[in-house]
């Protein structure tokens, strides 16, 4: 099938540009000013003045299965992800089994194949069962996975940490780490700070995550290897970071929408305001700010965490950790960030797309000859987030109810309609 979609706002070489996009046998075949054909073989979409972006990449997302299919699917999960504009995720391995063998691997692998909208890229874990006791078989399914990550839970063991950055370094695949000291936590779920204390909650305290950090950072110097940390969180972890690169580590970053836009002064006694790790304050969201502006944070990732209505209906004591975050990332960063002159919105699709897209090797550029994954957006329309609209089985967002601007109009994914919103 051939589309044309005519008088958009095209993001090319770092800018935008009014043009026509021609799609061809599932190609971008012309970025051009040229009179697109009424031809019966042509299907034009009827977007004009929107804004069309590569597919976004988001290198840290729970799609549940195999395991958890009660939670999401591949297909549930690929489906938010092109509603969210998404083309390519990176999904994370705390499944049932874990990817630490091929045989592990390979239901994962098929379920993909069959039920996926959009590029899946799984990853591996670092130790079996995510135990941090014994290394998974990282020869057996290099070849099949985006990095290695035992994320949910931090490598408590020094010694077993090393040693796997060092075996993992030898096939040039990115260790992804969950930074959490168990021994820092001492029974706490949100952030220890003024709502915890004024609330009577049980803190996880900033160091649960910096000095984990810490410890790894040294590691990478001792053993080169390439290493991204998940979901930062906390001023000191992004010090940690500057200072690291700065020396010229391999190291590369992340954080999450709701740690750029929240803090915890804004929680409530809702299982939709849990998630690890925590909101955390105010001072910890304006140094993720700037660690955004000066490149010290790389990407943004919206760490999809879909859970059962019941097991987030327990409050902030009860409810498991994890909120989704797929089809409402664009739209919060585009009202919080784009249009109140934090970020330009070229610096958001660095964020979004660029750097995920060099760091990890996936994903595609808007570009003639390129697969057409793409994504557009109506940057005028405003709505309200109601999660009962998802295509997420996950519903627990801390943004329902919040106005937006920015809404999903179509994603390619292939040169294949992955989401259409209907008129």
């Amino acid at each position: 099938m051939n589309y044309i979609l005519p008088n958009v706002n095209v993001f090319v070489q770092g800018r935008f540009v009014n043009s026509n996009i021609f799609i061809m046998d599932g190609l971008i075949s012309e970025i051009s000013s040229a009179v697109p054909s009424c031809s019966t073989e042509n299907i034009l979409f009827g977007l004009e003045g929107c804004f069309v972006f590569p597919g976004f990449i988001d290198v840290h997302v729970h799609l549940r299965e195999p395991g958890f299919f009660y939670k999401e699917t591949i297909e549930t999960g690929t489906k938010a992800a092109a509603h969210g504009g998404y083309t390519t995720v990176c999904a994370m391995p705390n499944l049932s089994p874990t990817p630490d063998c091929m045989e592990h691997l390979a239901p994962q692998l098929e379920l993909i194949r069959k039920n996926a909208c959009v590029h899946v890229h799984p990853y591996g874990t670092i130790s079996i069962g995510e135990k941090g006791e014994s290394f998974t078989f990282y020869d057996e399914i290099v070849d099949y996975v985006c990095g290695f990550s035992d994320d949910g839970r931090g490598v408590q063991n020094d010694d077993f940490m090393r040693s796997a950055m060092k075996k993992i370094s030898k096939y040039g695949k990115i260790v992804a780490a969950h930074c959490e000291d168990n021994t820092l936590l001492h029974g706490g779920y949100i952030h220890d700070g003024d709502y915890a204390a004024l609330h009577g909650h049980k803190g996880i305290s900033s160091e649960s995550e910096w000095r984990q950090i810490e410890r790894d950072l040294a590691l990478v110097k001792e053993t080169g290897c390439k290493y991204h940390v998940c979901h930062v969180s906390t001023k000191e972890s992004v010090a940690l970071i500057r200072k690291a690169k700065a020396q010229g580590l391999d190291v590369t970053c992340e954080t999450g929408p709701h740690y750029l836009v929240m803090n915890d002064t804004m929680l409530q006694e809702d299982g939709r305001f849990k998630m690890n790790p925590p909101i955390r304050s105010e001072a910890d969201r304006q140094a993720l700010i700037q660690g955004i502006k000066d490149g010290t944070i790389d990407m943004i990732a919206t760490d999809h965490a879909p859970h059962s209505l019941e097991e987030k209906s327990k409050g902030l004591r009860g409810s498991m950790m994890g909120i989704v975050g797929l089809e409402t990332a664009f739209p919060i960063l585009y009202t919080e960030l784009v249009q109140t002159g934090i970020l330009t919105l070229e610096k958001l699709m660095e964020l979004l797309h660029d750097n995920p897209r060099e760091r990890f090797e996936i994903g595609t550029p808007l570009e003639v000859g390129q697969p057409a994954d793409l994504t557009v957006f109506d940057l005028n329309k405003r709505y309200k987030i109601n999660p009962e609209e998802f295509l997420s089985k996950g519903r627990s967002t801390p943004f329902a109810g919040k106005e937006v601007t920015g809404c999903c109009m179509l994603t390619l994914c292939g040169g294949k309609i992955a989401y259409q919103k209907n008129k």
